[in-house]
């Protein structure tokens, strides 16, 4: 299996519901560096998993959807904790609906999967892996 990894960041805020969060349960800033993988079986005819560019922009077209604002102001999120793994895995499944709508163009056709992995620091992250 072949994988190309683009990176972008994102900056929320947000809060917990639940006392295994402790002090999260207030609000909170986040700032994740994002990790986005495609993977495919085969190179295409250019030797290439994807362009590499247009991954990149697409991850950041993703990621402003929600960088810069309180999860917990928008209406989707309302009652829902927006832990790391949660957020991997909504960032996974909107990167593979515009891979499925043609945003990579035909590169994308032949992608078998997107992972997604959220760095919360140097220590700790979490993520979501899904096929296409």
């Amino acid at each position: 299996m072949f994988s190309v990894t683009v990176r972008d960041h994102m900056m929320i805020a947000h809060s917990f519901r639940g006392d295994v969060f402790g002090p999260a349960q207030r609000l909170h800033g986040a700032t994740y560096v994002v990790d986005a993988t495609f993977r495919r079986a085969a190179l295409d005819a250019d030797n290439i998993v994807v362009d590499i560019g247009r991954a990149t922009e697409l991850l950041h077209e993703v990621l402003a959807e929600l960088t810069y604002r309180n999860l917990d102001e928008i209406p989707e999120f309302s009652g829902v904790n927006t832990s790391t793994e949660m957020l991997a895995k909504l960032v996974a499944d909107r990167l593979a609906a515009q891979v499925h709508d043609g945003a990579l163009g035909d590169g994308g056709r032949e992608l078998a999967e997107i992972a997604v992995i959220l760095h919360e620091s140097h220590i700790a992250s979490a993520g979501y892996e899904r096929p296409l």
